[in-house]
């Protein structure tokens, strides 16, 4: 029986990689035989500590390799791991160690004082362990056990009995307009959809569960940097994928555009994963003013955000021999479609346009995919998750059934083209309606990254007496420059229709984006009502 578990897929992989390099990150270093010994140690404490399969364990931490460790440790017991953004404060904590029902808490160490905040009001979780971080927060007052303790107080061994491809994978995601919500998938499922499980081209499935780490073997390792803060599904997946399959996992405590092509030149990267223009252009632009050695890259990865056209563009001078990819996807659908950031005829660059995935569709109102030129819902069918954890009406809103076929539906409106392919058109819930036409901040968004003094932008709909709705543009100018209103209105008139061009601009010190780096519309909502504007202009 194959089971395909995401830690029994681990464990092939450190039966077949030897002392193979696993993490690095900073000056630290594990290789696979020490990242299993630690995340059974780790396993073991909490098994003895009452932690079963099924329960759910938090982790509040940033990037390590202690994090990683305890990632794994978690699913060698079956038990999920709940994800817990480290911006979180006592509110956002209270609400989420309820909601996800903690059995356990892993957490960094300089948490600590929030954390006690937190546990003096609430019933659970019965068990907490501390991960160095360089801080000696106070940690007996809650019953902290300290990482290096638990770990000596583990056995290093493998016994954990079987394990099942229905075991429980829960992430959480969302909170920039609302509280967070998890998202509940069998691990096989997790793992077809954003593991490698599946061949995202052409949607075959692996023939087994030792298929990753045979063809890893084989080969040389990749040394795959990891951006993104684990404790979104980008960075998860970017490190679970690259560890079954033997690859070496490069992760950074903090993003910094230089420290990423220090790296870099120190650890010979070969693919670099990111998360749109939020990284990718502070990346692409420290490595034009820092004459650093990009030699050894061969592909950079971005998926949750698109590139936007004029980032695109950069990539595309600076690094002209480095494969660019766009991958779409969420928490609910797992990968729907790749797009490869090129030139098209006339110097352009492409619109957010991917080949989807086989499994991937655009529904039209009467639920059933469009014919090409037809605009609807993006869909995904295939290996789909089991829904939101305690919301049924939330879950009977993202999955549908029509004749027969199971879709996920993350909010995205997309239009098919004629030649197969999916053209992006943004989300529902930020579409801005102006006098009856519908406006994707996305698109303009791209527009106003392309002049030479926007750093950054989002744009959102006001309130407008006449036209129910107008478009409004924050914008973070460059660093040093006075930004020409007019001339950005003028430059945008030749990108975009007039009716899309905003009619009121914020100009902000730095635009507020999530943790992950997407776009923070409820903050621009906010700013937009408590802040005059720059500029309100009512041509038409």
């Amino acid at each position: 029986m194959m089971v395909a578990n995401i830690a029994d897929l681990f464990e092939h992989a450190v039966d077949a990689f030897g002392d193979r390099p696993a993490v690095f990150l900073g000056e630290q270093a594990i290789s696979y035989p020490e990242l299993e010994e630690r995340a059974n140690r780790l396993a073991h404490f909490l098994r003895d500590r009452g932690v079963r399969p099924g329960d759910h364990v938090g982790l509040y931490a940033g990037n390590s390799i202690e994090a990683v460790v305890a990632m794994i440790a978690v699913y060698k017991l079956r038990a999920a791991v709940v994800n817990i953004n480290y911006r979180y404060v006592e509110n956002e904590l209270r609400f989420l160690f309820a909601d996800a029902e903690l059995s356990a808490l892993i957490h960094d160490r300089r948490f600590a004082p929030r954390v006690a905040t937190v546990l003096a009001s609430t019933s659970g979780p019965h068990t907490v362990v501390t991960l160095p971080d360089g801080s000696a927060e106070e940690i007996g007052g809650y019953g902290g056990v300290p990482y290096a303790d638990a770990l000596a107080a583990g056995d290093p061994g493998r016994e954990f009995g079987e394990r099942s491809a229905d075991d429980i994978y829960l992430l959480y995601t969302g909170g920039t307009t609302g509280y967070p919500k998890g998202v509940l998938w069998r691990h096989e499922d997790v793992w077809r959809a954003l593991g490698g499980g599946v061949d995202f081209m052409t949607g075959i499935p692996l023939e087994d569960e030792w298929a990753q780490s045979a063809r890893g073997a084989g080969a040389t390792a990749t040394v795959r940097l990891c951006m993104a803060p684990l404790i979104h599904g980008n960075a998860q997946w970017a490190v679970l994928a690259a560890l079954f399959a033997g690859d070496t996992v490069v992760l950074l405590p903090h993003f910094n555009p230089q420290e990423v092509w220090r790296t870099v030149e120190r650890r010979r990267v070969n693919v670099m994963v990111l998360i749109g223009d939020a990284m990718a252009r502070p990346i692409i632009e420290a490595y034009a003013a820092g004459g650093y050695d990009g030699s050894s890259v061969a592909a950079v990865s971005s998926s949750g955000a698109l590139f936007s056209p004029g980032v695109k563009r950069q990539y595309l001078e600076l690094l002209p021999d480095v494969l660019v990819t766009d991958a779409i996807g969420a928490s609910e659908t797992g990968f729907i479609g790749l797009g490869v950031v090129a030139e098209v005829p006339g110097g352009a660059v492409q619109d957010p346009r991917v080949t989807p995935a086989p499994s991937t569709v655009v529904l039209g109102p009467d639920g059933r995919p469009v014919p090409p030129g037809g605009e609807g819902r993006l869909a995904k069918s295939g290996f789909l998750p089991l829904g939101y954890y305690k919301d049924p009406v939330k879950t009977a809103a993202l999955l549908i059934e029509v004749d027969g076929v199971r879709y996920a539906l993350p909010g995205d409106l997309a239009r098919r083209e004629v030649d197969g392919t999916i053209t992006l058109l943004g989300r529902g819930s930020t579409c801005v309606n102006t006098g009856g036409e519908k406006v994707f901040p996305e698109e303009v968004e791209g527009a106003l990254k392309t002049h030479p003094d926007v750093f950054d932008a989002l744009v959102v709909g006001v309130a407008d007496e006449r036209l129910g709705q107008r478009v409004a543009a924050l914008i973070q100018p460059r660093a040093g420059v006075t930004l020409d209103l007019a001339g950005v209105r003028t430059h945008l008139r030749e990108q975009i229709a007039g009716y899309k061009v905003p009619r009121s601009v914020w100009l902000v010190d730095e635009i507020s984006r999530t943790i992950s780096g997407k776009a923070d519309y409820q903050w621009a909502q906010r700013h937009a009502a408590q802040h005059p504007a720059e500029e309100v202009s009512h041509a038409d």
